[in-house]
């Protein structure tokens, strides 16, 4: 089941009409920590909401689909929530529309995949975009996340931006990214970008100049030739950009992960973009194989992306010997096990986001399940005829053959 993080609210009141955007920050009503205006009582049932009130706080949540009557002495702010929303918890930070009453879950405490949206404009027009491009004014969104980070907790161990193009509105976004720094130091910052801006020497710069410890640019590149590349990201010289935009970041001394998402145009000559990668730009940090989410372009072109995983394993092995021989750090994302050769267990993560992540019924009475990425729910999922349980038989009968 894939996780709602958004939604509109069946109640609200109480909200200034001076603004029509709120970021809330969720809290138990029994928390003894300093309150902010932003923070709101977590309750569930009556006794919940009495208790917050017991307790004068001014702005109350409520997950319930049932209705709960206030007394009549309460002034507050108020939002409401159905259960399926019962996920969030202390500590988890909300973005609010007044109007609408329209919701986003922008932070999860207890979450290890944290992410934010920067924009949805990008300059790349990517045959298999999960976020598919939109030419909206959507700048507010920076300003959300700048409010949202004086809330997140310090202790957050990761933290990605994504898009759209994250650099489309690089100034703003550099504000953003400085303020991580200043509030987030230990927090390892990933951010997803097509790389293009970093040809511009003061968009290189003013990157370098963040100084953030933990800052990471994931960057992709589909092949090892220009005319490839440029075809899966819908933008003529796209290619020439990126590996400036690489060199120049590297030249900085700056933090690069490659990214490679795997379909029938990129996974035929993946060992050949491997080789390419090991041998021109082996100073790389880190190098990140990624199965296919089926959603968003990628089911309008699934004809032309679709390639079971079964028929490029071979060369995903290759390009990850390749890629180790020369000191490269590579991981295999999004790929279940048993579809996967087993040289490449070693670099199979569990990289999918907790709230669109899942497995089939076969995978019950698998042993590799508990260090396995299982699969996307979003979009309309694909997969490969391979996939079987790994037990201790099917291991003996593979040793035996």
């Amino acid at each position: 089941m894939t996780l709602p993080l958004y939604g509109t609210a069946s109640q609200s009141s109480g909200f200034s009409s001076d603004r029509t955007r709120s970021v809330l920050r969720l809290r138990s009503p029994g928390s003894t920590a300093e309150r902010d205006v932003a923070d709101f009582a977590l309750t569930r049932t009556p006794d919940d909401v009495r208790r917050a009130i017991e307790a004068d706080w001014p702005s109350i949540f409520v997950v319930s689909d049932a209705p709960i009557n206030f007394p009549g002495t309460f002034r507050g702010r108020l939002v409401a929530v159905p259960t399926k929303y019962d996920y969030l918890g202390d500590g988890d930070v909300i973005g609010f529309d007044h109007v609408s009453r329209k919701f986003r879950t922008l932070y999860r405490r207890n979450s290890a995949h944290n992410s934010f949206l920067v924009t949805e404009r990008c300059n790349n027009y990517c045959l298999m975009c999960s976020q598919p491009p939109k030419a909206v004014d959507d700048r507010w969104i920076l300003s959300e996340i700048k409010e949202s980070l004086a809330l997140i907790d310090a202790a957050t161990r990761a933290l990605t931006f994504t898009g759209g193009e994250t650099l489309s509105d690089w100034e703003d976004f550099i504000a953003v990214l400085k303020e991580c720094r200043d509030r987030l130091p230990a927090t390892a910052v990933q951010v997803l970008t097509n790389g293009r801006a970093f040809a511009d020497s003061r968009i290189v710069d003013a990157w370098r100049d963040i100084g953030h410890p933990n800052l990471m640019a994931a960057i992709p590149v589909y092949a090892p030739v220009d005319h490839v590349h440029d075809h899966v990201v819908q933008a003529k010289g796209a290619f020439d950009e990126t590996m400036l935009g690489i060199l120049k970041l590297k030249d900085r001394g700056q933090r690069v992960e490659i990214r490679i998402v795997l379909h029938a145009l990129t996974a035929p000559i993946i060992e050949d973009t491997g080789k390419w990668i090991a041998r021109n730009l082996p100073f790389v940090d880190h190098v990140a194989l990624m199965g296919l989410e089926n959603t968003g372009f990628a089911i309008a072109n699934d004809a032309m992306l679709w390639m079971d995983p079964m028929d490029y394993g071979d060369g995903l092995a290759r390009a990850v010997e390749h890629l180790s021989a020369a000191g490269v750090s590579a991981s295999v994302y999004n790929l279940p096990k048993c579809v996967l050769p087993k040289s490449v267990w070693p670099h199979a993560l569990q990289s999918i986001s907790d709230w669109k992540n899942g497995f089939v019924e076969e995978c019950a009475r698998c042993d590799e399940k508990s260090t396995c990425s299982g699969f996307f729910t979003t979009g309309r999922p694909r997969f490969s005829h391979g996939v079987r349980a790994i037990t201790a038989k099917r291991k003996l009968n593979e040793l035996a053959v």
